[in-house]
């Protein structure tokens, strides 16, 4: 993984970890690899692992069992929200590169719906969902 020098190490970990569960990559319930193993993947300080672990656990993402370690939640409404903010910020982020390239809104649609279904993004999509 890259970091982005403009945002802390841990908020990008926190982004990262939140596409982990949205994408399934992290199923609902299942055990989180621990801070040490996640930190020597990454190439961070366990400091910065935990510190993001425990932004998630304190947003109701994942839990911790005491001698067991961390959980991704159960609670498939709150993952849902969770893809549902994540997809929202990207539509914010790109209706303000439209508007600021004096795009307009139908065009910024018509857009979207002609790449949606683009045979690069299905096949990406379905090799996402089968790993």
């Amino acid at each position: 993984m890259e970091f982005d020098t403009s945002s802390p190490i841990w908020l990008q970990l926190v982004s990262e970890f939140s596409r982990r569960i949205v994408t399934g990559e992290w199923g609902a319930g299942e055990r989180i690899p621990g801070v040490r193993e996640l930190a020597l993947q990454l190439g961070v300080n366990p400091n910065t692992v935990q510190r993001s672990l425990g932004e998630m656990e304190r947003e109701g993402l994942c839990r911790s069992e005491r001698t067991a370690g961390r959980f991704i939640t159960d609670d498939k409404h709150r993952i849902a929200k969770l893809r549902r903010a994540l997809v929202t910020d990207a539509a914010d982020e790109y209706i303000r590169m439209g508007r600021g390239l004096g795009m307009e809104s139908a065009d910024a649609l018509a857009l979207i719906d002609e790449r949606w279904n683009r045979s690069d993004f299905t096949q990406h999509d379905q090799a996402g969902k089968e790993a």
